[in-house]
């Protein structure tokens, strides 16, 4: 029989085997959280504490979803349900809510820009494309906090935040509503009337709370320090009475208070559950010396800040450097990933993180100018990419049809008459971004098992493909730190470190510098072996100079 407790440490080993009420798990960076919550899953189901089916496993992105479902189904666990709040809110919406009004649910809008258009329209108003932006962000932001109209006027009054385009608190309220108005008459729903939805209808339907809650009598709750208000009232309802919770977060890596994200439901879980067990996991598995003493000293003193433990990795000191402007900084970085790669770094190990979007350009140029691919994170998804898409409908059609021959012989065949040569070409661009990623089906096809049919190959491709799981494709990626929370690398480059743009301009106050340390502690905690802090003097040569950010003048040379 499977040991479910195999390879755990001391503090995982007690999350996995605490029973008799919540359980609040404190977890830093790097301390192997997913790893003890699924073996405390399959400990679980083991000991005959859980029924699989009874059990919800809630995460915040398809992708850590995915991950869950598989490394339970590797423990031997079948049956949990790993999903999404927003997945698990539309299974139930759409199961129940022909019954409850004799209809079916209207269609998910892709977009609020559209419907803010035709509002503004409605209105006579007319603003540009950047306001258009913020004013669904502010829709958003109301709907999560589970704002009604009067409790956004009086909160935003309250708060005294200025509001999109400068318009009005009456002005940007009229719109609201009538976005609300011109949605409804469109026969659409938005992303957060997912969550809105069902928690209105368990609120308001007790047969259906009833049904719901005699499903799932086991909720565990991964990155809850993401909660929304929403979100956790949804938790709550799901919840009732019953006591089996289990929540694990970090409260340094609140980093989407500007989406609803609230901390203080971790920090406060005693308080709320005195009944309760709060186990901290503090060894650190993914990180050298150095940077987990960085990582430390960047959260001295804030609420909620664990004191991570070092368990060997790496012991390079951090590298920094200063640059004389953009470009050189861009050279800098496309120069050192060049000798990494030539010292046999593989190129997916690697990743150069941004605080922001607009940054990537001169990077990624400068990377493409070394004959360096590169992967945007955020840019077109892996399988979304054309001829990814063919090549899955092709792997498919091939298991349908029952082709003979080795799968990877087969899926050889099928990415040669795709395109696939034998050598990637030497110029970069979407020729060589068609190769790699025809190149990452090979190999992962190479990669399976010995005796692996088509047909399970093309089921693995369908699984990842929903969740998000691209394959490595030998590049480096470039990503902006909220979008690398929950991945690691080898090699990580920090870019962009001064003042205005790490911390953000917009960033004025005590809370809004806070989120900034925290996302500076998420990029740092990327890292596994070697860091690189890097900024440059000026954008141009001509320019006014620049401050280094406070973040990095607070560490010392090496470390913390």
């Amino acid at each position: 029989m499977l040991d479910t407790l195999e390879g755990l440490d001391e503090s995982q080993r007690v999350v996995a085997t605490t029973w008799g009420g919540p359980l609040c798990v404190l977890a830093g960076a790097g301390t192997g959280k997913t790893r003890a919550l699924t073996h405390r899953i399959a400990h679980g189901v083991a000991e005959g504490k859980y029924q699989p089916e009874q059990v919800l496993a809630l995460t915040f992105t398809t992708k850590a979803a995915s991950e869950m479902g598989q490394r339970l189904r590797a423990l031997g666990v079948r049956g949990v349900a790993t999903r999404t709040f927003h997945s698990a809110a539309l299974r139930q919406l759409q199961h129940f809510w022909p019954t409850i009004t004799g209809g079916r649910l209207p269609d998910i809008a892709p977009s609020k820009a559209p419907l803010i258009a035709k509002t503004l329209d409605q209105l006579s108003l007319s603003v540009d494309t950047a306001v258009v932006r913020d004013l669904a962000g502010d829709i958003e932001w109301r709907k999560v906090h589970a704002y009604t109209l009067e409790d956004y006027r009086l909160k935003r009054a309250e708060l005294g935040k200025s509001l999109p385009g400068g318009l009005s608190l009456e002005v940007v309220a009229s719109i609201h509503e009538r976005y609300e108005q011109v949605k409804d008459e469109q026969g659409r729903i938005d992303f957060e009337d997912v969550l809105l939805g069902t928690l209105g209808m368990l609120e308001t339907e007790q047969r259906v709370v009833d049904r719901v809650r005699a499903q799932y009598g086991v909720f565990l709750v991964d990155e809850y320090q993401d909660v929304s208000p929403l979100q956790h009232k949804l938790l709550e309802v799901w919840l009732g009475s019953r006591e089996d919770l289990v929540v694990v977060g970090d409260a340094s890596q609140t980093i989407y208070s500007f989406a609803g994200a609230s901390s203080s439901y971790l920090l406060e879980f005693p308080e709320r559950y005195p009944q309760g067990t709060v186990v901290k996991l503090e060894r650190n598995y993914r990180s050298g010396e150095h940077i987990v003493r960085a990582a430390n000293h960047i959260m001295l003193g804030r609420p909620g800040a664990l004191t991570l433990e070092a368990q060997g990795g790496s012991p390079e000191p951090i590298h920094r450097h200063v640059a004389r402007t953009d470009d050189a900084e861009a050279r800098y970085v496309a120069t050192t990933v060049k000798g990494l790669i030539e010292q046999g770094t593989a190129p997916d190990g690697i990743a150069v993180l941004l605080r922001f979007g607009a940054q990537s350009l001169a990077i990624e140029s400068a990377l493409r100018a070394e004959g360096i691919g590169v992967r945007i994170h955020g840019a077109t998804p892996f399988f979304d990419e054309a001829h990814v898409k063919r090549a899955l409908m092709e792997i498919r059609g091939a298991a349908v049809a029952g082709v003979q021959g080795t799968l990877a012989q087969v899926v050889e065949d099928i990415l040669f008459g795709l395109g696939l040569q034998g050598d990637a070409p030497d110029h970069q661009g979407a020729e060589r971004n068609r190769h790699d990623d025809l190149a990452a089906l090979r190999a992962l096809a190479q990669s399976m098992p010995s005796g692996s049919t088509v047909a399970e190959f093309s089921d693995l491709l369908a699984d990842r493909a929903g969740a998000g799981d691209a394959p490595d494709v030998g590049a480096v990626t470039i990503t902006t730190v909220h979008s690398a929370k929950g991945r690691e690398w080898p090699v990580v480059f920090v870019v962009g470190l001064s003042e205005g743009m790490f911390p953000i301009s917009y960033a004025t106050t005590d809370d809004a510098i806070e989120e900034e340390r925290r996302l500076f502690y998420v990029a740092v905690t990327r890292a596994q072996q070697t860091l690189h802090l890097s900024m440059a003097e000026r954008g141009r040569a001509e320019q006014s100079p620049r401050v280094p950010s406070r973040f990095l003048q607070s560490l010392a040379p090496g470390g913390a």
